[in-house]
């Protein structure tokens, strides 16, 4: 699995498959780093994905599979807006996919939307083809989405909160949301409003900044940490509120701490095992680089003539798999390493000098968070 332990030399196969269906948006949404980021490749690529690179990403994946005998895969597809396609091609690149699989390997079919374009029988639809559904939101109030707009400027919770209460009806199918913290929001007003939706997971995302194009809230002077100290209340009502979703962030942070690995790219050193395969077949690395510089996220392969196996041994892949060797001497040197893991890769970058191997810009916050995280841990392991 994506935290497996390895040896120096062992190969940790991807087993998450990102396919691009549609490489446009319906959202015009105020911080995109897609959309509004350093990187336009989004321009020269077709609209809606071809089913002869359906078919063709399809094979890649069971090739990939057989070699590496895997016995499941997960396969997210997203955008853009994937559903702008309507449900036709998302069903038809998973029964590419499974019709291509090796006996013995299964396949988890997963949709990131915006919601604005889900109805019941959308949902309905994928839900009887095995899909779960995730929705990206800033929050659960019309306030709190006033970032989520569309090209004409309309905001898009109406069609969003009609999305929720679909999903509410359909537990099974709900995957959880995306949430991208906005610092001038309270966390207490964005973790309750959210966790009145009654998603089955939560995962706050630090907005993707580096330290060429910082977050929106300023990190200085020395010892400020806004983004640590949000996390930190919300950690707090969510770690004393009673049930309610699990928060992706705070759940890896604690089972780093008690000596699990990692299954995310924002803390740990686990190696990724995710890769993206937009809508010409190109075969990238995670968006998130796509926040950094043009060709960030590029690796010069596609499906077309490249394996899966190609892209593991491409530099760019390797050095976001290399662990601890992967980090820069600060990171290498702190204590918090093995839980922190140097933060999310694409927040590390520095146009001059050092690229990638910098500290997160988030790193003071995250060191804040962690913290914080571990002495509340301490504290109830003392109570009882």
């Amino acid at each position: 699995m994506a935290g497996e332990k390895t040896g120096p030399t062992a190969v940790v196969p991807f087993r998450q498959f990102v396919l691009k269906v549609h490489s446009r948006c319906n959202l015009a949404c105020t911080y995109c780093y897609i959309y509004a980021g350093p990187d336009r490749s989004w321009r020269a690529r077709p609209p809606t994905v071809p089913a002869a690179t359906m078919r063709q990403t399809a094979l890649r994946i069971a090739e990939h599979a057989r070699t590496h005998r895997l016995r499941e895969v997960r396969i997210d597809l997203h955008g853009g807006e994937p559903l702008l396609t309507g449900p036709g091609p998302l069903l038809a690149q998973a029964a590419a996919v499974r019709a291509a699989l090796p006996v013995g390997c299964t396949a988890e079919f997963g949709v990131q939307t915006n919601g604005t374009l889900l109805t019941r029988d959308m949902i309905d639809t994928l839900a009887a083809a095995g899909f779960r559904l995730g929705l990206s939101l800033d929050g659960g109030t019309p306030g709190l989405n006033r970032r989520r707009i569309d090209h004409a400027g309309r905001p898009s919770w109406p069609a969003v909160s009609r999305a929720v209460r679909l999903l509410h009806d359909r537990p099974e199918v709900f995957a959880g949301i995306l949430c991208t913290i906005d610092i001038t929001a309270g966390p207490a007003e964005v973790y309750d409003s959210l966790r009145a939706l009654d998603p089955p997971m939560v995962d706050f995302l630090l907005p993707h900044a580096n330290w060429t194009s910082p977050p929106p809230a300023p990190l200085g002077p020395a010892g400020r940490t806004p983004y640590g100290d949000w996390l930190c209340t919300a950690f707090d009502l969510w770690w004393d509120g009673g049930p309610g979703p699990r928060v992706r962030v705070f759940t890896e942070i604690l089972g780093l701490l008690l000596g699990r690995p990692s299954s995310s790219e924002a803390v740990g050193l686990s190696p990724v095992v995710a890769l993206v395969v937009d809508t010409d077949g190109a075969i990238e690395q995670v968006d998130s680089l796509k926040s950094t510089y043009e060709g960030a996220a590029a690796t010069g392969l596609d499906v077309f003539h490249h394996t899966f196996d190609d892209a593991l041994a491409h530099p760019g892949m390797a050095a976001r798999r290399s662990g601890r060797d992967g980090l820069g001497a600060q990171c290498r040197g702190c204590a918090l390493v093995e839980v922190c893991g140097g933060g999310n890769y694409a927040h590390r970058y520095r146009a001059d000098p050092g690229g990638f191997r910098n500290p997160s810009v988030y790193c003071a916050d995250l060191e804040r968070l962690i913290r914080h995280i571990a002495a509340r841990l301490d504290a109830t392991v003392a109570l009882n």
